[in-house]
């Protein structure tokens, strides 16, 4: 099938569909002046690189209720992990905090001492709770300037 901007459609190679303007198969909205220009699209039918192109179906949601293409469905996320700091007696508070501030990406002063204190008194603390990834970078991190550190699943138990 072959299709003209303003003009004509050709249905076959033997028939023309020649449109009045305003008529509903019609291209035009005034008076077509460029009839006789034919600029077509062709689709040969079934087979190689042709046929008709169905009118796409927009998939409209609710709100509330997500779409079957919605990427956070088909993306699993990652457990949560947790980064746990241990008491050691070799390393200085003073040091901890700078140690935990320079570590975790957005950690407070505030924040760092209170974790420092908890691992002092209770022997450890959470640190940060995030994807397994990062918790393992995290945890590599604090070992590699010193700190004692581990990782657990955040799932579990308190």
């Amino acid at each position: 099938m072959e299709t003209a901007i303003c003009g004509r459609l050709a249905l076959s190679p033997n028939q023309v569909f020649n449109p009045k303007p305003g008529d509903k198969h019609s291209l035009c909205k005034g008076p077509c002046t460029y009839r006789g220009i034919l600029m077509a699209v062709s689709a040969t039918g079934p087979g190689k690189g042709g046929g008709l192109l169905e009118r796409p179906i927009i998939e409209k949601t609710t709100p509330g209720r997500e779409s079957e293409f919605d990427l956070r469905k088909s993306r699993k996320t990652a457990p949560p992990y947790r980064v746990i700091l241990h008491n050691d007696n070799y390393n200085k508070r003073e040091y901890v905090v700078q140690v935990l501030m320079k570590v975790i990406p957005g950690m407070s002063l505030d924040n760092a001492v209170n974790i420092m204190q908890e691992a002092h008194y209770n022997g450890l603390a959470v640190v940060i709770i995030c994807a397994q990834a990062d918790a393992e970078e995290h945890c590599m991190q604090l070992r590699g300037n010193g700190l004692l550190s581990s990782i657990e699943p955040a799932s579990g138990s308190c």
